[in-house]
């Protein structure tokens, strides 16, 4: 081969190079981000781009129908972030994926409910035997039903208990195929009225089984964006305080409400109301014992325990904390 060949080839392979390593560099300019249909204040910081404008990235927002779309999405490599219910967030990682939870979206509260449809014949847990009840499987809802059916010794093998993802819950309820639900928000708001509440996530959190909203990130990308991270983490604390300091004068015209239906596809008139049901931690409650600091772990440690149970991972680590990271939420702190 002649020297002008070697050198052609030798520039094309360092321009192939170059380009590659800028197709990389953009790559992590880029994010594909996983969010679902709680009403939570980051529908705000979605709405606002205010994260896009910080720091130069491009989000791709999908919207899934619950938590485990969510993890097996991430899973996947497609998305890089997500949220995810304390549940699902769990079996992932049981099963070894190398996630963090670096944010607590919400506190649940009493933001999901078992509601028993009013002609039903249900008046507590002990009715459930022999009712079809619906709920989508290894999320939040799904644990609080059967560790509440547990607490009051009802054998979850005499209940149809059934998964179905929020969307099919609602149609099953309008056309009357199901006798109760374990759900979430906009759901909860549309069935309601025509049913009974029988327990919340926050009676049967107190009772020993909390549970939590949170966003989860792919830990090597989240070391490789750090920036990023630090910025998306000020920017959903900015709509928690602008949610604590003006949501209860949200009206259905409010543009906060418009975004928040927007991005829920719920009713403008149900998203006061739903919010309201939710907790939203502070930066300090966030690194603080109850949360990141080491409650979340705690509760993910139980909820492996429900999930083991449940046939869904096959086994309980011993520690859960290497799955859950302060870290992002102290640098946003100290800036």
């Amino acid at each position: 081969m002649n020297m002008s060949r070697r050198f052609t080839l030798s520039c094309a392979a360092f321009c192939a190079a170059m380009a590659l390593g800028t197709a990389a560099q953009a790559q992590t300019k880029e994010l594909t981000f996983a969010h679902q249909d709680m009403l939570v204040p980051l529908r705000l910081v979605m709405e606002s781009g205010e994260v896009e404008k910080a720091t130069g990235y491009k989000i791709n927002w999908r919207m899934f129908s619950g938590g485990g779309d969510v993890i097996r999405a991430m899973a996947s490599g497609d998305v890089q972030m997500g949220e995810t219910g304390s549940s699902p967030l769990t079996a992932a990682a049981s099963q070894g994926q190398d996630i963090k939870l670096f944010w607590i979206s919400a506190d649940i509260a009493d933001a999901e409910a078992l509601i028993a449809r009013n002609a039903s014949g249900i008046a507590s847990m002990k009715d459930l035997k022999g009712k079809k009840v619906a709920t989508p499987f290894v999320s939040t809802a799904h644990y609080q039903l059967m560790a509440g059916m547990k607490m009051d010794g009802v054998d979850p093998k005499t209940v149809n208990v059934m998964n179905m993802r929020p969307p099919e819950i609602a149609a099953a309820w309008e056309r009357g195929d199901i006798d109760a639900t374990f759900i979430w928000d906009p759901v909860l708001s549309r069935i309601r009225s025509g049913g009974k509440t029988i327990a919340t996530s926050g009676s049967i959190g107190k009772r020993g089984a909390p549970t939590f909203e949170g966003i989860v990130v792919n830990a090597k990308w989240a070391a490789a964006n750090e920036p990023f991270m630090v910025a998306f983490v000020k920017a959903l604390n900015r709509a928690n305080e602008e949610y604590k300091a003006s949501g209860k004068s949200w009206t259905p015209d409010s543009p906060q409400t418009k975004a928040m239906a927007k991005w829920t596809k719920a009713d403008p008139k149900d998203v006061g109301a739903a919010m309201a049901l939710y907790s939203f931690p502070t930066f300090a409650e966030q690194v603080s014992p109850t949360w990141l600091g080491g409650g979340a772990a705690k509760a993910m440690a139980n909820t492996a325990v429900f999930l083991k149970e449940q046939g869904r991972v096959q086994e309980v680590k011993a520690d859960y904390s290497g799955f859950v990271t302060t870290a992002y939420v102290e640098k946003a702190m100290a800036k």
